[in-house]
C-alpha cells in the first residue's frame, strides 16, 4: 500500500487526506508515495498552533533558543544519510550532491546559533540629561516559508532556523513534489527540544499557499521559486499587510575572457551547468565568450569533457547528476532545446532521449551544449532549469556585460580572467546581486546574505545571514528618563533638542 504523507502540526503528524497528489521517484518514473494537500482549515490549524506557541516562545531567553539550534545541528549531522536518501528518492539528486545541499543548510543553523550575539541590540547612555536610548530587535510573530522542489532541505534551512531563533513561530509549506525531507526536519527539531507549535509543516498546493498569504495572523512570508510565482507571492502578501521576501528565477552568465585559464573554466562550467541537473537558481546556464577563438576552444573542450559525464540514479555516487523532477519538466527542458535549434542555434551535444540502463522510464535529460545562441532566442530569454549550457559569442567585455545588464534576471554571474583590473571593473558595474571572480557559483556563505537583483528578488532584504535576522525581527527604539529631585523642567512646546 502506498504511503500517504500528512502534515506536522503542534508537535504531531496529522492526516488530512481529503485531497492527495502523487510523489514520484524521478529516476524510475513510478509513484512512490502520496502527499496530502492541506485544506484551508488544516492550514488555519497550523497557524493557530503557531500563534499559541508564540506567546511563550517569544519570551524564551535567546540563549535557550540557541541551545535548541545547537542540538538541531547535531541531529542533522547524525541523520545526514537518512536526509540525503529522502532527497535522492524524491528529487533524484545524487547522494554526494544531496550531502552538499544539506551541509550548506547546516551552516545556516550554525549561524543561527549566534543569535545571542546578533540580537543584542544597541545602547546609548545619556543621549540627553539622564536620558538613555536603546534599540532592540523583537520577533514578528507567526511567519511562513514557501519553498521549492530543487533544494528540499537547504532552502527551508535558509528560513526557519533564523526565524525561530529570533523568537518567531513558523509554518512551512514545502514543495509537494518532495515533501519528506521537511517532515523529517520537523521531527528532528522536536527531538532537539523545540516546544510544540513553534514549527509546523503543511503540505499543499495553491490553496494552502493562498491561505497563508491572506490569513491576518501571518506576519511575514519568505518564498523561493520561479519569478512569475514570486511576483504573485509578493503582490498578494504585501497587499495583505505582510512583510515579504520572494526570490525568483535566474539566467546566470559566465564571461570567459581571452586570458582565462580555459581548463579551469571547463571544469567549473561542467559542475555549475550540469550539477543537480541544472535545477539550481545559481546554475551557470550561459557562457559568454569574448572572441570566436575563445568560444571555439571552450566549445571543443567542454563537448569533449561532456562525453564522460554520467547521468543516473541517486544511489550510484559515480553518477554526476540525476533526472529532472517530473515528466512535464523533462518535456519543457527538451522543448527549449528544440526551440534553440529551430531559431538557428547549433546543438553541439544533445541530451534529449537520455535513458540510463535500468531506468528507461525515468525523467532524464542528458547534458546539453548549445552554441551560437543569440539574445532574441526564447531559450536564452527564459530560465530553462535543466542540464543545458548555452554559449554566446561577443567581441568585447563591454558587450558581454551589456548582455547581462539587459537581462530581466540579476541573480548570479561570474567572470573568468587573470586581469585584476577587468575583474574589478566587472564587479563594480555588473547589475547582478551575487558575483564570482574565477568562481562559478558565487553562493554567499551563511554569515553573508543571498539575493539577486531585478526580477530575481522581490523585497528589500535578502535571504539568511544578516538580512535574514533583520527580516524576521523588527526594531524597537526605547528612550527613557527616570525623574530625579534635581530635574524639574517646565512645559516646552519646541522640538526637543540637546
Amino acid at each position: 500500500m502506498t504511503q500517504t504523507l500528512g502534515h506536522f502540526i503542534n508537535g504531531k503528524l496529522v492526516a488530512d487526506h481529503t485531497r492527495t497528489q502523487a510523489v514520484f521517484n524521478p529516476a524510475t518514473g513510478a509513484v512512490s508515495k502520496q502527499v496530502a494537500l492541506a485544506s484551508p482549515q488544516t492550514v488555519a490549524d497550523a497557524i493557530t498552533a503557531a500563534q499559541h506557541a508564540f506567546v511563550e516562545w517569544r519570551d524564551t531567553p535567546v540563549m535557550k533558543r540557541a541551545r535548541v539550534m545547537f542540538k538541531f545541528k547535531e541531529l542533522l549531522e547524525q541523520h545526514r544519510d537518512a536526509i540525503c536518501t529522502l532527497i535522492g528518492e524524491e528529487h533524484g539528486k545524487i547522494l554526494h550532491d544531496a550531502a552538499g545541499e544539506l551541509q550548506r543548510g547546516i551552516e545556516n543553523v550554525e549561524y543561527a546559533c549566534a543569535a545571542p550575539e546578533f540580537l543584542k541590540g544597541e545602547f546609548s547612555k545619556n543621549v540627553g540629561p539622564n536620558i538613555d536610548s536603546w534599540s532592540e530587535f523583537q520577533p514578528l510573530g507567526v511567519v511562513a516559508g514557501i519553498t521549492p522542489f530543487n533544494f528540499p532541505a537547504m532552502v527551508p534551512l535558509w528560513m526557519f532556523p533564523m526565524a525561530i531563533v529570533c523568537g518567531n513561530t513558523f509554518v512551512l509549506k514545502p514543495s509537494e513534489r518532495d515533501p519528506s525531507a521537511s517532515l523529517y526536519l520537523a521531527q528532528l527539531l522536536q527531538e532537539a527540544g523545540l516546544p510544540d507549535g513553534v514549527f509546523n509543516v503543511i503540505n499543499g498546493d495553491k490553496e494552502a499557499v493562498d491561505t497563508l498569504l491572506t490569513d491576518k495572523r501571518i506576519q511575514a512570508v519568505s518564498f523561493v521559486g520561479s519569478t512569475p510565482i514570486a511576483q504573485y507571492i509578493y503582490a498578494t502578501a504585501t497587499a495583505n499587510g505582510k512583510r515579504c521576501q520572494a526570490l525568483g528565477g535566474a539566467k546566470n552568465h559566465a564571461i570567459v575572457m581571452p586570458d582565462a585559464d580555459l581548463d579551469n573554466v571547463v571544469n567549473s562550467l561542467l559542475g555549475a551547468a550540469f550539477g543537480s541537473s541544472g535545477e539550481r537558481c545559481m546554475a551557470l546556464s550561459v557562457a559568454v565568450c569574448v572572441g570566436d577563438a575563445v568560444a571555439d576552444q571552450v566549445v571543443a573542450k567542454i563537448s569533449s569533457a561532456m562525453q564522460s559525464l554520467k547521468v543516473g540514479v541517486f544511489s550510484d555516487t559515480s553518477n554526476d547528476f540525476g533526472p529532472v523532477i517530473t515528466a512535464a519538466h523533462q518535456a519543457k527542458v527538451e522543448g527549449y532545446i528544440a526551440s534553440a535549434a529551430a531559431e538557428g542555434a547549433t546543438i553541439v551535444v544533445d541530451g534529449r532521449g537520455a535513458k540510463p540502463l535500468g531506468y528507461e522510464q525515468g525523467f532524464f535529460v542528458g547534458a546539453t551544449l548549445i552554441d551560437h545562441v543569440t539574445p532574441n532566442m526564447v531559450s536564452y530569454q527564459e530560465e530553462i532549469f535543466g542540464p543545458v549550457l548555452q554559449v554566446m559569442r561577443v567581441a568585447t567585455m563591454q558587450e558581454a556585460m551589456q548582455l547581462i545588464n539587459d537581462h530581466i534576471y540579476g541573480n548570479g554571474t561570474c567572470i573568468y580572467t587573470r586581469d585584476g583590473e577587468a575583474a574589478r571593473y566587472f564587479s563594480d558595474h555588473i547589475q547582478v546581486g551575487m558575483v564570482g571572480i574565477n568562481i562559478p557559483l558565487p553562493v554567499p556563505v551563511a554569515y553573508h546574505s543571498f539575493g539577486g537583483w531585478k526580477q530575481s528578488l522581490f523585497g528589500d532584504l535578502s535571504a539568511y545571514g544578516p538580512d535574514g535576522a533583520r527580516f524576521y525581527t523588527r526594531r524597537k527604539t526605547i528612550t527613557q528618563r527616570w525623574p530625579t529631585s534635581e530635574i524639574r523642567e517646565g512645559a516646552s512646546f519646541s522640538m526637543p533638542t540637546l
